[in-house]
C-alpha cells in the first residue's frame, strides 16, 4: 500500500515542482562541492569547476521555467545553452581529475548548438527543444563517464563506478530522447512526450543528488587513502616506514610466502653519526636518500623495502629474489659505496653499509623473528669492520 501511495505521488507531481526540486538539489550540491575544495587543496581546482557546473545547471533549470516569457525560441535557446554549459563544466571538472583540459571542444559545441537554434529554432522550436538539444547532452555525459573510467589516479576507488554509472545512464537516457523518442511520439501520440519529459526531470533530480555525492565521496576516499599512505611512508626517503614494513611483510608471508623461500635483509649505514657530525645533517640526509634510491633500484619493485630507523633499513624478499638475496645485498653495498664516494652523483662522502641476511627455505617464522635473526648477522658484519654482508 505504501509503495502505491509513493508511486501515485510521483506520478502526479507537476513539472514545476520537479524543476524547483532539481534547482534546490543542484544549488545545495554546488555549495557542498565549493565548501569541500577548502578541505582538499589537491583537488581544489576540480572541485571549483564542478561547483560551477552544478550552479550553472541550476541556473539553466531556472531559465527553463521562464523560457516561455521570452519571444520566439529565444528563451528555449538560452536555457538550453546554459544547461549545456553546466554539463560541459561537469565534464571539465571530472577530466581535470586526470590532468586533462577541454578548451576548444566546449566552445565549439556551444557554438554549434547556438547555430542550430538560430537556423531551426524559430521554425521547429519544439523539435529542437525535445529531441535535437538532447544529443549534445548525451555526448557530454558519455564523455564524462569515459573520463572517469580512464582516471588512473582513482582506479583503486570503487565509488568511481557510481560516477560512471550515473553519467552513463544519463547519456543513454538523453540519447534515447534524441533518437528513440521521436519514433514513439509519432507512433503513440503526444502523451508519450509528456511522460518522457516528466521521466527526464525525475532522472535529472536523481542525477543532481547522486552524482555530486558520489564525486564528493570519491575525493574524500582519495584524500583518506593519501593520508594513509603518508602515514606509512618515510618523509625523507619516500620508502615505507617501520609500520608499513611489518604490515606489508606480514601480508606477504601470510599470503603464500609462509612456506618459503623468504629472505630478510637488515641494513645499517656505517659510522653515520660521524658523517652527520663531520659534514652536517643536510649531507647526512643526502646519504640516506642516496642509499634508499640505490637499494630500491637493486632489489626491485617486488621487494618490501623500508626505512625502519634513523640509518636502519630492511627488505623482505620472496620467491626467486629471496634465493639470490645475498647477491642483491652485496650489489647494494658495492653500488652505494661507489655512488657516494666516486660515482657520477658523488657526495664526496665515504659512506658504506653493513648488511645482515636471514634466509628461510622451509617454514617461515614471523617477520619480527626473521628481522631479529638478520639483525644478529648485521651486528657481526659491523663488528668485522662494516661494508660487508654476513649471513645469519
Amino acid at each position: 500500500m505504501y509503495r502505491c501511495y509513493v508511486l501515485t505521488f510521483w506520478m502526479h507531481v507537476d513539472l514545476l515542482t520537479l524543476y524547483l526540486l532539481a534547482i534546490g538539489t543542484l544549488l545545495a550540491s554546488a555549495g557542498m562541492t565549493l565548501w569541500e575544495h577548502r578541505a582538499n587543496p589537491r583537488r581544489s581546482r576540480s572541485l571549483r569547476i564542478l561547483a560551477a557546473g552544478f550552479a550553472t545547471l541550476a541556473m539553466g533549470c531556472a531559465a527553463v521555467l521562464c523560457r516561455r516569457e521570452l519571444p520566439g525560441a529565444l528563451g528555449s535557446a538560452i536555457s538550453n545553452l546554459i544547461i549545456l554549459s553546466g554539463y560541459l563544466l561537469v565534464l571539465g571538472g571530472v577530466a581535470s581529475l586526470r590532468g586533462r583540459r577541454y578548451r576548444a571542444a566546449p566552445a565549439g559545441l556551444l557554438f554549434l548548438m547556438a547555430l542550430v537554434w538560430v537556423a531551426a529554432g524559430s521554425r521547429w522550436q519544439d523539435v529542437v527543444w525535445n529531441y535535437v538539444s538532447a544529443l549534445p547532452i548525451a555526448l557530454v555525459s558519455a564523455m564524462t563517464a569515459w573520463e572517469m573510467l580512464r582516471c588512473d589516479a582513482m582506479k583503486w576507488l570503487h565509488s568511481r563506478y557510481i560516477v560512471v554509472a550515473v553519467t552513463g545512464v544519463h547519456a543513454v537516457l538523453y540519447a534515447g530522447r534524441a533518437f528513440v523518442l521521436p519514433w514513439l511520439v509519432a507512433g503513440y501520440g503526444p502523451a508519450i512526450q509528456a511522460i518522457a519529459s516528466k521521466a527526464t526531470v525525475y532522472e535529472g533530480v536523481l542525477y543532481s543528488v547522486i552524482l555530486p555525492m558520489a564525486l564528493l565521496k570519491l575525493m574524500r576516499e582519495e584524500a583518506h587513502g593519501q593520508l594513509l599512505r603518508e602515514s606509512q611512508t618515510d618523509y625523507l626517503t619516500r620508502l615505507g616506514n617501520r609500520r608499513w614494513f611489518f604490515e606489508e611483510g606480514a601480508r606477504v608471508i601470510d599470503g603464500g610466502a609462509g612456506g618459503g623461500p623468504v629472505s630478510v635483509l637488515a641494513f645499517d649505514l656505517d659510522q653515520f653519526k660521524a658523517i652527520n657530525d663531520l659534514y652536517g645533517h643536510q649531507t647526512g640526509d643526502q646519504v640516506l636518500k642516496s642509499f634508499a634510491e640505490t637499494a630500491r633500484t637493486v632489489v626491485g619493485p617486488d621487494a618490501i623495502l623500508a626505512r625502519i630507523g634513523g640509518e636502519e633499513f630492511a627488505a623482505l624478499l620472496s620467491g626467486d629474489d629471496a634465493r639470490r638475496a645475498r647477491a642483491l645485498g652485496e650489489t647494494v653495498a658495492k653500488r652505494f659505496a661507489e655512488t657516494t664516494s666516486s660515482g657520477t652523483d658523488s657526495l664526496g662522502v665515504a659512506a658504506t653499509v653493513s648488511i645482515g641476511l636471514a634466509q628461510f627455505e622451509g617454514e617461515v617464522p614471523p617477520l619480527a623473528v626473521g628481522l631479529a635473526a638478520a639483525d644478529q648477522a648485521l651486528y657481526r658484519a659491523k663488528s668485522l669492520g662494516g661494508n660487508r654482508l654476513e649471513l645469519a
